[in-house]
């Protein structure tokens, strides 16, 4: 199991290294530069990420169901075509939530604007953050003589929103103070949850999860990752 806490973040976001859905219009530029200012001055980001490899408790079942930690997940795309699946590493990453709640004073003092740039960065800053955890979790995997494949978040079509729980407790997401709400939100709201395939000799995957998004077309992330 793996940590990091405090994490930079901000200094790529604010070289333009990460992709960003705001247009760069002038005064949305202004905004932007304005928002990062924020994050930087009140001290804002509490960057914090877990990761965990956990290894398969037997043979994966034909319906992708996967046995880890106690648990079952279902998980259909992380079975590959060749090489032989061996462990799911999970992962969650959080901005905290002085982000979040900023944002909220913000549109309370009628700002919505800034409010909304805010937010924007704070999403690049989560984007960020989970590119940071996942080589992380690439770097452990490949120290074990493993191979990573395969990215998905519960809610993707490959993997059911249910079982979210599942994989903040296999990632300790407590100890970062991530949780669910009722609803099945994380809380911070400014959180995410990974989940890929580790293993022997796993094959790249052909599929995203950004597949069946009907803005994938427009997508300032997938073009900037093609």
């Amino acid at each position: 199991m793996g940590q990091l806490r405090d994490v930079d973040v901000l200094r790529e976001v604010e070289r333009g290294r990460v992709p960003s859905a705001v247009a760069r219009q002038d005064r949305l530029v202004a905004l932007r530069a304005q928002a990062i200012a924020l994050v930087r001055d009140e001290g804002l980001l509490q960057a914090r990420a877990t990761w965990r490899i956990v290894a398969l408790e037997a043979e994966p079942g034909a319906a992708g169901r996967l046995h880890i930690g106690g648990r079952t997940i279902d998980a259909p795309w992380l079975i590959p075509e060749t090489g032989r699946l061996t462990a799911v590493g999970c992962a969650v990453a959080t901005l905290g939530d002085a982000l979040e709640q900023r944002v909220g004073a913000l549109f309370g003092a009628r700002r919505a604007s800034l409010a909304i740039a805010l937010d924007g960065v704070g999403n690049e800053l989560l984007f960020e953050l989970s590119r940071r955890v996942q080589d992380r979790l690439l770097a452990d995997a490949r120290r074990q003589g493993l191979s990573v494949a395969g990215e998905l978040r519960a809610g993707d079509p490959g993997l059911a929103l249910c079982a979210q729980q599942c994989v903040l407790e296999l990632a300790a997401a407590a100890d970062i103070g991530v949780g669910l709400t009722r609803t099945m939100m994380m809380n911070p709201t400014k959180s995410t949850s990974i989940v890929q395939g580790v293993g022997h000799a796993l094959p790249a995957q052909r599929w995203s999860r950004c597949d069946p998004c009907r803005s994938r077309d427009r997508c300032p992330v997938v073009q900037n990752s093609a």
